[in-house]
């Protein structure tokens, strides 16, 4: 219970990756903010499972005043420890057919809801001088990843402000890491055509998907005490996709 009497935020915490996400924070003590978009019986569920310690906040990312909802939540809670931004979209295309449009939603939601996020919670954090920020990113964000230029280029830009935003807070004792998943077992990948599935684990070293549940217990030790002296980095957890 290393995360007793910690309030923690998980942005598109209410399915996948976020799920597992909120699940794991609570089961190590901690009070989850659970933010979802649209899908409050899902969210619900979340809160469920949480035993009490958890509070659902329908918001949008992609909108200043929806981040800060989500902050406001947490603060009126008891305050904000911990925050993980992991909500985001894709909009897949070749570059070549890409529009305007695809590219700024993706954009605005992905890289501008981490910005938004982590901005608005820093002027909580900045005043205690302590807390952990862990960005959800993707080995598409490293590596690139055909027709999905947006989605890519949304991840990589979040790798940045991550890097960025741990050098200026250092000394504030504000960590800021990221997290690579590869190919995980997802609603968003449940949607990839099953050739696209096949040719994927045959390049993964550990030829297969990974699972919510593998990406969660790094997300709780970047969050807890045992990784007080991190910040700044990107981890990946891929089965080896990025070697």
């Amino acid at each position: 219970m290393e995360l007793e009497g910690k309030i923690a935020i998980v942005t598109g915490g209410s399915r996948g990756i976020g799920r597992a996400i909120a699940l794991e924070l609570g089961a190590a003590g901690a009070t989850v903010v659970v933010n979802y978009r649209s899908n409050a019986e899902a969210a619900n569920e979340v809160i469920e499972k949480l035993n009490g310690k958890g509070i659902a906040v329908q918001a949008d990312v992609s909108t200043t005043e929806g981040c800060q909802k989500i902050i406001d939540t947490a603060v009126e809670a008891g305050g904000l420890d911990i925050l993980v931004n992991n909500a985001g979209i894709t909009d897949d295309g070749l570059a070549l057919r890409m529009t305007d449009e695809q590219w700024e939603r993706v954009m605005n939601t992905n890289a501008g809801g981490a910005f938004r996020m982590c901005r608005a919670a820093l002027d909580v954090m900045f005043r205690k001088r302590a807390g952990s920020i862990i960005n959800i990113v993707s080995i598409s964000g490293i590596r690139g990843n055909p027709g999905q230029a947006n989605y890519s280029a949304s991840k990589a830009a979040i790798i940045g402000l991550t890097r960025t935003l741990a050098k200026e807070m250092g000394r504030r004792k504000i960590r800021v890491n990221a997290v690579a998943p590869g190919f995980i077992e997802t609603d968003m990948v449940a949607d990839v055509h099953e050739e696209v599935i096949a040719g994927a684990k045959k390049i993964i070293p550990m030829r297969r998907l990974g699972k919510p549940e593998e990406i969660a217990p790094l997300i709780r030790f970047l969050a807890g005490p045992g990784s007080m002296y991190m910040t700044g980095q990107v981890i990946a957890v891929d089965g080896g996709l990025g070697v």
